[in-house]
């Protein structure tokens, strides 16, 4: 949640038995943002703040240290670790800066060039107009040195270098890119939920398409891939940021979508209500997470569900969840085994 971790471990390996959860929570004083795990590593977690930088733990949450103060500012807004190379993680702050570790968090190097771009003139966050941020990084599993970076808001740029040059956003690109997913199963793939609506591409981020057919609400928050099918696809999305983040004006949804985007086999999106996953009114818009084939994490205000079928059936886990977090909305997933 925004103001806390909560770490939620099974108090045994059966994942058909949804109650035996042991919960904690951490940094409750600080303003969380992101969080990323790599599962070869899962003892090193790191968690973005907007108000105290970039913290880790190498215990598995137990304790938090920041790392990377002096470097990497105040304001953490995205992680990600290379899905070869658990000791390199990236992280994006506002203003809109990215950073790289390639010895596990302990020194961090600023990626220079970002805001040369012709587009950074036009980059905004309309709540603070004066500033910008890196709200998404996602790194490509068949390219290590291929990176996607979504600003907000502004554009969705690229570097296939490891940031050591970067290219500018491309026509066909969403603008306003909150999430974005890749697969390791789909070279040249990758999907953007966006403010300004779904993408997704098949040649690696030279062109995108928008196949929107079926989704009612276009303020798309959070995508993940299937995966064993990387043809299935969730997506979160709300009319607009008062309905998808703020608990007391919400009403969020969750569509699914199965075949590849191309006009020869772009199925509709398929809305999942009453499928135990709560959604609708009073529901601020989830973060989705991938498990193994076929399965989904989702978090809301009214918890943490689960599904082994893609979508057709959820279940809620049985973590711990204050009162408290009712009223908040969640920033981060992060699934391991």
């Amino acid at each position: 949640m925004r103001n806390g971790l909560l770490v939620a471990e099974r108090d045994d390996d059966d994942a058909a038995d949804h109650d035996a959860w042991r919960t904690t929570q951490r940094l409750g004083d600080h303003d969380l943002e992101c969080v990323a795990v790599h599962p070869e590593a899962p003892g090193r977690v790191f968690v973005g703040t907007f108000d105290a930088g970039l913290h880790r733990s190498q215990d598995g949450g137990e304790s938090f240290e920041r790392v990377g103060e002096g470097t990497i500012g105040e304001h953490v807004m995205s992680l990600a670790v290379d899905p070869e190379s658990p000791k390199t993680i990236w992280t994006g702050t506002e203003p809109s800066a990215v950073y790289r570790s390639t010895d596990g968090g302990e020194s961090w190097e600023r990626r220079e060039g970002l805001t040369d771009l012709p587009s950074s003139s036009e980059w905004s966050f309309p709540p603070r107009p004066d500033t910008h941020h890196v709200r998404w990084i996602e790194p490509d599993p068949h390219s290590p040195d291929h990176l996607y970076v979504g600003i907000e808001a502004g554009a969705l740029v690229e570097t296939h270098d490891a940031g050591a040059t970067w290219e500018d956003r491309v026509e066909t690109a969403r603008v306003d890119n909150h999430s974005l997913a890749t697969h390791p199963d789909a070279p040249e793939r990758a999907w953007s939920a966006a403010g300004d609506g779904y993408a997704e591409t098949h040649d690696a981020g030279e062109t995108w398409v928008h196949p929107q057919e079926g989704l009612g609400h276009r303020y798309c928050w959070s995508v993940a891939v299937d995966p064993a099918d990387p043809d299935t696809v969730l997506l979160s999305s709300a009319s607009g940021p008062r309905s998808a983040h703020n608990a007391d004006t919400a009403e969020s949804y969750v569509y699914r979508k199965r075949g590849n985007g191309s006009e020869s086999d772009a199925d509709s999106w398929e809305r999942l209500d009453d499928r135990g996953l709560p959604t609708g009114e009073g529901v601020v818009r989830a973060v989705l997470a991938p498990g193994a084939a076929g399965e989904f994490y989702a978090v809301n205000n009214r918890g943490l569900f689960f599904t082994t079928d893609a979508g057709d059936s959820w279940t809620r886990l049985g973590v711990e969840w204050p009162a408290a977090f009712e009223s908040q909305t969640p920033r981060g997933l992060a699934v391991l085994g």
